[in-house]
């Protein structure tokens, strides 16, 4: 396959009223005939979203809206394109587009083709048949703020397990659980 696709580095630059730095990112090779949407699904897989039931929105240069028309229910900013019928191949090289995960959390993304095309077999070994992600770094903060399963945002920090934090784990493995202990 040639040096066809899009590399498109994808940087998260605030959410829930928090600005990241340094900036977590992920880089995607994208075909030039996927559309917004697919490009918005594997963004928001990447960076660890799995309630994907919130509006989204590209801006392009020129202010230019990108989002599935029909979660607006005919309410769409004027001039918003639909994500699913607009292809990745509006984008040319070098340029920069914002996307917007959750329009009340406002996770916030800017978005950068880079200057050279890519071959996805060279990148990824495959081809994924949709973007994916082929390179990374940061830690990903949680949609929701939750440091562990079941945070209300209230409650007191769950104290640490004994043995370094793995004496609850069941002994599948060395170090886990309390095999060996006597």
């Amino acid at each position: 396959m040639a040096r066809t696709w899009l590399s498109i580095r994808v940087e998260l630059v605030a959410g829930q009223g928090e600005d990241f730095w340094p900036r977590p990112g992920r880089v995607f090779a994208a075909a030039r005939s996927h559309s917004f949407a697919q490009l918005a699904e594997s963004i928001d897989v990447a960076f660890g979203r799995w309630d994907m039931a919130h509006l989204h929105m590209f801006t392009l240069a020129g202010e230019t809206g990108v989002s599935p028309l029909e979660w607006w229910d005919g309410e769409a900013p004027e001039g918003t394109l639909d994500g699913r019928s607009t292809k990745l191949s509006r984008l040319a090289a070098g340029e920069q587009f914002a996307y917007v995960f959750d329009l009340g959390d406002n996770w916030t993304h800017l978005c950068t083709v880079a200057d050279e095309r890519i071959d996805p077999l060279t990148e990824l070994g495959t081809d994924p048949g949709r973007p994916a992600p082929y390179w990374g770094w940061g830690t990903l903060p949680d949609q929701y703020a939750r440091r562990w399963n079941g945070d209300d945002g209230e409650s007191r920090m769950p104290k640490r397990p004994a043995r370094g934090g793995l004496g609850d784990l069941p002994p599948l493995l060395p170090g886990w659980g309390d095999r060996g202990r006597g």
